[in-house]
């Protein structure tokens, strides 16, 4: 993602979206403004929090997300140094409301009316939180935007066993509302060109919500530039123990090679539903 910064008066270029819009924003206190103002796409009103220790903002993403970039905008008017050592912390857990969660970065400052970005090189999680430690501190945020590292695999093609009735391009179309579906079979399988070999670290799956999510247990990734028996004899990235319904959940596949990226089920009377498949990697090798 490119970004371009005008001081006093802000244009951003980017070439990824800000996912942060699509999420919903909390936080510690209101006075006057509330959280979401710092997700709006505008830098009209900021985010306030009452004078108290240990003041936060969080950001719900949704769903778990790999996230390359964090851009905050502090406020113009006045007081521009209270955003001073504000942590950004980006994780799964809502332990202490979140602000537990692994660092990406500490701002040290940030000029007024002025965007930063701070880098968290591929950090998961689906809480973004801001936290400023210590005691009589107030938290202002006039923009929060989240960027996440780029999902390749919504430039391949995807094909799968057999269908019934949606899909294998469903598992690709960065939307969870319809998932593949292959047909009761033994082994069925869903299969990914990524067009050309890439260097893979990690693979999010998706499960289904409905119902039967126990079905995707047992489910193998493998990776690799075979296509013997449907590319289903590729070394294996992980087998899935379990995804809960709705959820998603990383594999990490530690920089594996190959242009293709199966999910099979070995087994018979078996069938396969994904609903999104997202995969992140280091580049063509």
């Amino acid at each position: 993602m490119k970004s371009f910064q005008i001081y006093n008066h802000l244009l951003f270029i980017a070439a990824s979206e800000n996912i942060a819009i699509n999420g919903k924003a909390v936080q510690s206190s209101t006075l006057p403004y509330e959280a979401n103002k710092a997700i709006d796409n505008a830098d009209l009103y900021c985010t306030h929090t009452e004078t108290e220790a240990n003041p936060w903002w969080r950001l719900d993403l949704m769903d778990l997300q790999v996230i390359q970039e964090v851009i905050v905008t502090n406020r113009i008017d006045c007081c521009f140094e209270q955003i001073n050592g504000a942590e950004i912390r980006i994780g799964n857990s809502l332990e202490n409301n979140g602000n537990n969660n692994p660092i990406c970065a500490v701002i040290s400052s940030i000029p007024a009316g002025v965007s930063s970005t701070y880098t968290c090189n591929g950090m998961e999680g689906r809480y973004v939180n801001l936290f400023i430690p210590g005691d009589t501190k107030y938290l202002t945020l006039c923009e929060v935007q989240v960027y996440e590292e780029e999902n390749i695999a919504i430039n391949g093609k995807a094909v799968q066993s057999s269908t019934l009735p949606y899909e294998a391009n469903k598992a690709i179309d960065n939307a969870d509302l319809y998932c593949t579906h292959t047909e009761t079979e033994a082994n069925p399988w869903w299969r990914l060109d990524l067009m050309d070999l890439q260097v893979i670290q990690e693979v999010i799956v998706t499960n289904r919500i409905d119902c039967c999510f126990e079905q995707i247990n047992g489910a193998e990734i493998r990776i690799g530039n075979t296509l013997e028996n449907n590319g289903n004899n590729n070394p294996v990235c992980a087998v899935v123990s379990g995804i809960p319904a709705g959820k998603s959940v990383s594999y990490s596949c530690g920089e594996m090679q190959g242009r293709y990226l199966n999910v099979v089920i070995p087994g018979y009377s078996k069938n396969l539903t994904l609903c999104e498949v997202r995969v992140y990697g280091n580049g063509t090798s």
